[in-house]
């Protein structure tokens, strides 16, 4: 397993607020799963994701900057739970994640 920490400054013009969590997808064959909490973030992200796939941070990294550049996510905790999955399978799970977010759709 690896744990990868990425955070990022300058989100959105705005911030998370008190919106409940939301959680998308299941951790099982080729899967993850992504849980969205507002946090005291003075407008930045911080993104954990821990992975059964070791080595692949460079890739990781690649995913999470797209997902910050299209979303601007301010004020936010992300946590990946994963086991393999393929980068286009985080992308979707994250575009989920903070459509689920941002609609108010608790676990």
């Amino acid at each position: 397993m690896e744990t990868l920490v990425f955070d990022y400054r300058d989100g959105g013009p705005v911030p998370a607020g008190n919106r409940p969590p939301a959680l998308v997808g299941v951790v099982g064959s080729g899967n993850l799963e992504i849980l969205v909490e507002a946090a005291d973030l003075s407008g930045g992200a911080r993104i954990e994701v821990v992975t059964a796939a070791v080595g692949f941070r460079p890739i990781w990294q690649a995913v999470m900057d797209d997902f910050f550049a299209r979303h601007k996510p301010a004020d936010l905790h992300i946590s990946i739970n994963d086991v393999g999955a393929t980068p286009a399978v985080v992308s979707l799970r994250l575009d989920q994640a903070m459509d689920a977010f941002k609609a108010g759709e608790t676990p």
